[in-house]
């Protein structure tokens, strides 16, 4: 990584995760004098004693003797308490930018392509970045998803960048150019981060500030937001290309029954895909589809790419069948919209929930609970699922910890059944991050295949 437009200035970098650190590290080496800061005296400690440049930007009297100010963007600068760094900088003009802005600053003359939406934004970019990987096309995929943003690679003129984006990201990525960009869904979520709906679709809403003059909007209009942006873009003369998993379009790119078509002619059957099952995985597919076509993919390439995607890790991911029982580990699931995906794709589910529940826990869940044959509550939400669950006539065992709601679950789940791993929640009360939940869950199901292989029953997915 390059930023040699930084060399010899000073810049501010707040927050000192995975995204920060990357981000010091590549402004060290560009030659610029780095300031950085994180609110949390441990991990100072720990920069400081690795030989990181520590300091408060906020210097003597209040001043930011800066160029920019870096933002890592999990930390709040405007609400739900304005924070006093973000209020400085904006108050003496010192530009404030996240990782991602600064790496389309870096790089003018790259493709960039962004995926952004409440859910599927994972499962869509890494699709997106395997379609045009068929296509011959030199892709890298990173941003609120795998590699930090000032880790991907210098591609040239005929790379392709894919970055999934938060709506964190996208208040804070002045800088970046994209040539296609995809908003799959909104419905409430980080609304205390967003001062509530409107702030957090006005956020959302800001993807398509980040397109090029020419630039393609991929729009799904099967939520009312969605839908208003993307009438407010066609009536401004941009080009939009509506996507649904709900309707049969005419102009644009749709999958209604699971066949995918483009402007009214089929391409593909989503259901022989193996790992696209439900309507909202066919919203990804159109979506990635969508884009791919817009980046100069042709229809026969990338129809036969959708059929090969191998799916994404801790999302309606398989992994093992023991006994004639099916464990699925969907641990990205972090919000009861996202799990809602995953209970329509099965019957006869003993479901494993928990955590650190987000705002309006599971409500919106108990049409699907005919599906649950048993819930195994972990984590901070127990009690509050458990009054949901009662009202719903669930039966639930309080288990506590994922390690006893798996031995449960062992134990009740009958051949034919699923047992499935979608929280519904965030994973900080227990785990280090969704993934660490994940793998745990994947660890404790390879065990439970190893020991029922002496009898034939178990076999990893």
């Amino acid at each position: 990584m390059a930023l040699r437009f930084l060399a010899g200035q000073r810049v501010g970098v707040m927050g000192l995760g995975t995204s920060g650190t990357a981000t010091l590290q590549a402004l060290r080496a560009a030659g610029a004098t780095v300031l950085a800061w994180d609110d949390t005296p441990a991990v100072r400690d720990r920069a400081a004693q690795a030989g990181l440049p520590v300091a408060n930007p906020l210097g003597a009297g209040g001043q930011l003797d800066l160029a920019l100010l870096v933002w890592s963007p999990g930390i709040p600068h405007t609400y739900p308490t304005p924070h006093p760094l973000a209020e400085a900088a904006r108050a003496q003009g010192v530009p404030l930018l996240c990782d991602v802005g600064l790496l389309g600053r870096d790089r003018p003359e790259s493709r960039f392509v962004a995926v952004s939406g409440t859910n599927g934004k994972s499962t869509t970019t890494t699709l997106l970045a395997h379609l045009l990987g068929a296509a011959g096309f030199p892709t890298a995929a990173g941003g609120n998803l795998g590699a930090a943003a000032l880790t991907l690679p210098e591609l040239g003129p005929d790379g392709r960048i894919v970055l999934e984006l938060s709506s964190y990201q996208l208040e804070l990525s002045e800088g970046l150019h994209l040539s296609s960009a995809a908003l799959l869904n909104i419905t409430p979520d980080h609304l205390a981060r967003h001062g509530g709906m409107a702030g957090y679709i006005a956020a959302k809403r800001r993807l398509f500030d980040y397109l090029t003059l020419d630039g393609v909007a991929v729009i799904a209009l099967d939520d009312e937001p969605c839908r208003t942006i993307a009438a407010e873009l066609e009536r401004a003369g941009r080009r939009v290309v509506p996507i649904s998993a709900a309707t049969r379009l005419e102009r644009g790119v749709s999958a209604e029954d699971g066949l995918l078509y483009e402007d009214g002619v089929k391409v593909a059957d989503l259901t022989a895909c193996p790992c696209l099952p439900g309507r909202h995985n066919w919203q990804n597919a159109c979506a990635a589809y969508a884009v791919a076509r817009a980046e100069g993919v042709e229809v026969a390439t990338a129809a036969a790419a959708l059929a090969t995607y191998p799916g994404l890790a801790h999302r309606q991911e398989r992994v093992g069948v023991i006994e004639g029982v099916t464990w699925i580990n969907d641990s990205k699931a972090t919000n009861a919209e996202a799990t809602a995906t995953a209970l329509v794709c099965h019957q006869q589910i003993h479901w494993i929930l928990g955590g650190r529940p987000k705002e309006g826990g599971i409500t919106i869940l108990p049409p699907l609970f005919p599906r649950i044959a048993h819930a195994y509550l972990i984590g901070e939400a127990t009690e509050a699922f458990a009054q949901t669950l009662t009202a719903g006539n669930v039966p639930f065992t309080r288990c506590g910890e994922l390690t006893v709601a798996v031995e449960m679950a062992r134990q009740q789940a009958r051949p034919g059944e699923v047992v499935l791993l979608s929280p519904a929640c965030a994973s900080w009360d227990q785990f280090r991050s969704f993934e660490h939940r994940g793998d745990v869950f994947r660890e404790q199901v390879a065990a439970l295949a190893r020991a029922a292989a002496p009898s034939g029953g178990g076999t990893p997915g």
